[in-house]
């Protein structure tokens, strides 16, 4: 065993606590220091290896050291250290439940926030791709695509198959990865339209009855009738639902880009608008998992003495812990009209790593005449990961597992809380099925 790994195991069985990101430190930028902590976590990722099947990150790394000279870390060129990061997409499953030296454990290994270090610093160094700066620019993305007519063109050219040949040579984007719809009549614009102001809320223990939605990026180009369900299902329990007046993109593809400046940027022009809604009354929901996480999680970490970023972390809820909350306190509607047969449920990993139980499929076997197959596996999509050329094929074999497990499940319905994993699965089972959204089918279990 090789100086890095030597130690005890004290700590190793107490609760993992997560430290602050000390981005703003000059340790954190110098490329020196970087190497070194990554040669040390490296030593005892190798000496370990549990976490060998939850990405592709760490197969790479184990392939590095396995080909080299000494068959140790020391034997892998630091210029190669940067093949190891570029594979990981920051989903935190590692830390949250693989690694056995996590804080407050003396080795204080925090691998996805030394992956995170290692990508500010490659971004600041220019070292990040046109292409990628530009799938993660959401705002602007989605704000031209959306424009009506152009939207109509964008989804057709993204179905023909010599375009997307085109696109894969000119910027690296896979021509057989699924890539978003737009849509020019937003969740946005469909929800302002529908939002009942007049229902009475009913505060419980723990809830206070209203919800302030965050649309998301995603939410209000990509998917708004999912957004639709999802306030539809709340009204219908007695929840009154507002927008929150603006919003831009929560931050997390600059989070995995690197790029924290511009997460700055973003936090400072959403948190006081969502601390608004909370000093109004609200709670905070958001129908993607990434979004709640950045809320709940990674802003907080990134700028632990803001206190209007602690506000918004107290109250953001994913909507299903928020209706399980609800059930719990006797406040959620059982009325359900229709069962929903056998469900695959993906659980993605951005929902498992906040902590909250599987709150999506609680709410779902409230059903009567419905079962639930959880399926507990990454889906290799990442956003922008399973899109990008040279990753594509591996973000599939990534979801190998969850794609056979919705095979052979003889589902009448497959879903994620994530739709991007959905469509991952889709283009996984090649079969024409469509992934469904939860809060599609807990709108039509309650047959509204």
């Amino acid at each position: 065993m090789t100086a890095g790994r030597e130690g005890s195991r004290e700590g190793s069985l107490q609760a993992p606590t997560r430290h602050a990101v000390p981005w703003r430190e000059a340790e954190f930028r110098d490329a020196a220091a970087l190497d070194k902590e990554l040669e040390r976590v490296y030593d005892i990722c190798h000496g370990c290896r549990r976490c060998v099947s939850l990405c592709h990150a760490f197969p790479t790394l184990f392939d590095l050291v396995d080909e080299s000279s000494t068959m140790e870390v020391d034997g892998v060129a630091k210029s190669d250290y940067m093949k190891v990061v570029d594979h990981c997409y920051l989903c935190d499953l590692c830390y949250m439940t693989k690694c056995p030296y996590v804080p407050p454990h003396e080795w204080n290994v925090d691998f996805p926030h030394l992956m995170l270090r290692a990508k500010a610093q490659k971004f600041r160094r220019g070292g990040t791709r046109f292409r990628d700066r530009v799938l993660t620019a959401t705002d602007v993305v989605g704000s031209l695509a959306g424009i009506p007519v152009v939207a109509q063109i964008v989804n057709a050219a993204n179905k023909m198959p010599p375009v997307r040949k085109l696109l894969e040579s000119a910027l690296g984007i896979h021509a057989d990865a699924v890539v978003p719809e737009y849509h020019s009549r937003t969740a946005r614009k469909r929800v302002a339209g529908r939002v009942r102001r007049q229902i009475e809320a009913t505060p419980t223990e723990q809830t206070r009855g209203k919800v302030a939605l965050f649309v998301t990026c995603y939410g209000n180009r990509n998917e708004p009738s999912a957004v639709e369900d999802l306030v539809a299902v709340f009204e219908h329990n007695g929840i009154p639902v507002t927008l929150v007046p603006q919003e831009r993109c929560c931050g997390m593809p600059k989070l995995e880009l690197g790029d924290l400046e511009t997460i700055e940027t973003l936090k400072d022009f959403n948190v006081p608008k969502l601390a608004q809604m909370v000093d109004e009354g609200y709670d905070i929901i958001a129908p993607i998992p990434s979004c709640v996480l950045m809320f709940k999680q990674e802003i907080p970490l990134l700028f632990p003495e803001d206190p209007l970023v602690l506000k918004v972390k107290k109250a953001m809820y994913d909507p299903f812990e928020y209706l399980m909350l609800r059930h719990r306190a006797g406040a959620l509607k059982t009325d359900f009209r229709n069962g929903l047969g056998k469900v695959s449920y993906h659980v993605p990993c951005h929902q498992r790593v906040q902590n909250i139980g599987l709150k999506t499929r609680d709410v779902l076997q409230l059903v009567p005449e419905t079962t639930i197959d959880v399926i507990e596996r990454c889906s290799g999509h990442d956003g922008t990961y399973a899109v990008k050329s040279e990753y594509h094929k591996i973000s599939m074999k990534i979801a190998g597992p969850v794609v056979s497990r919705v095979q052979q499940s003889g589902c009448d319905h497959y879903v994620s809380d994530c739709p991007m994993a959905g469509h991952q699965i889709e283009n996984g089972l090649k079969e024409g099925r469509h992934p469904e959204s939860p809060f599609s089918l807990l709108r039509h279990a309650y047959g509204i």
